[in-house]
């Protein structure tokens, strides 16, 4: 366990995103940190890996610029690095949500921590509300919570239409981090809404300092686990094995590569198609080898993690911040 897994996010306005990027993406190479981070206007959201030095390294660098100071690291051990190559890009948002009008630095529910959501998620007056896609509530989710009908989270704002007779309920929103609640519970007060709150640093937080009692299932995550437990209390497999339909929640991505499909699938039928969905899925000429996992390491295709950086305009500054000077 000599790796960590960091996931963060943090609302700061970032004048210059396409600099920062090329800076921000030179420090993860210089420092071998791996993953995926996006770079917006409106701020910083990332998953990464590295040895436990490297990420120490990391939380210090983005740390040490003061618009990312008070930035929340949940951090995870791992036995190896959870991703093959580092991938920094600059977005319109740092997580899509369509709500780019919304700032929740200045607007957004009441931020619960761990202790404090289990201590009321229960109460009569409450309504739990997941605000994740399907793929990840289907594969856990807290007992008795709503969860909608969309595919991405730029589906919400539609979906909320349908919670109108809650609004005088006392809302508990939840995610993975905390960073898609951020606009989910600002958008609901925006909607009238009159008790909105979130829990902060998501069900990764939860599970670190609540035990994860009552998330039932087991939590998806954007990196090569896949899926993490979180309940050390009274844990439960909710999810069914695609194939045959018994309780599984091993996730899989079918090794037909045409296919790619994400779902849970038992050891059992795991082997029997081979890594594959379905029949059809198997006699694929295109299936990947199976190799009992379930997740296939994407092919970087001579991938070069300096490439283009220090060609840009910008390539002097880049790393004169890093290095204070040009390096030979």
């Amino acid at each position: 366990m000599d790796y960590r897994i960091l996931l963060y996010y943090c609302y700061a306005p970032i004048v210059d995103m396409e600099a920062y990027r090329d800076e921000h993406h030179l420090f993860c190479v210089e420092n071998n940190i791996r993953g995926r981070i996006i770079v917006s206007s409106e701020g910083l959201n990332g998953t990464v890996s590295g040895l436990k030095e490297d990420c120490d390294k990391y939380m210090d660098y983005v740390r040490s610029d003061p618009r990312f100071a008070d930035t929340e690291f949940k951090v995870d051990k791992h036995h190896e690095h959870a991703f093959a190559k580092i991938n920094v890009r600059a977005k319109e948002e740092i997580v899509h949500s369509g709500l780019r009008h919304i700032n929740p630095r200045t607007k957004t529910g009441k931020h619960l921590e761990p202790n404090e959501f289990k201590a009321l998620k229960d109460a009569e007056d409450v309504v739990i509300l997941d605000v994740r896609s399907n793929y990840e509530h289907e594969l856990g989710h807290f007992k008795n919570a709503i969860r909608l009908d969309i595919d991405n989270f730029r589906d919400f704002p539609e979906k909320v239409k349908e919670l109108a007779h809650l609004k005088s309920k006392k809302v508990l929103t939840y995610c993975t981090g905390g960073i898609k609640c951020e606009k989910a519970s600002a958008f609901l007060l925006e909607q009238g809404f009159e008790d909105v709150y979130q829990l902060h640093g998501g069900i990764i937080k939860y599970g670190m300092e609540a035990g994860g009692e009552d998330f039932e299932g087991k939590c998806y995550v954007f990196d090569n686990r896949l899926a993490v437990d979180v309940n050390t209390v009274n844990p439960k497999v909710i999810s069914n094995c695609f194939v045959c339909g018994t309780a599984s929640d091993r996730m899989v991505n079918c090794a037909n590569p045409e296919c790619n499909v994400h779902v849970p699938i038992c050891p059992s039928c795991g082997w029997e198609l081979e890594g594959a969905c379905s029949e059809s899925c198997k006699n694929h000429p295109k299936k990947r080898p199976y190799n009992g996992t379930g997740y296939y390491q994407k092919n970087t295709n001579g991938y070069n993690p300096y490439k283009g950086l220090f060609q840009k305009p910008n390539a002097e500054k880049i790393k004169s911040a890093l290095y204070g000077k040009s390096p030979s």
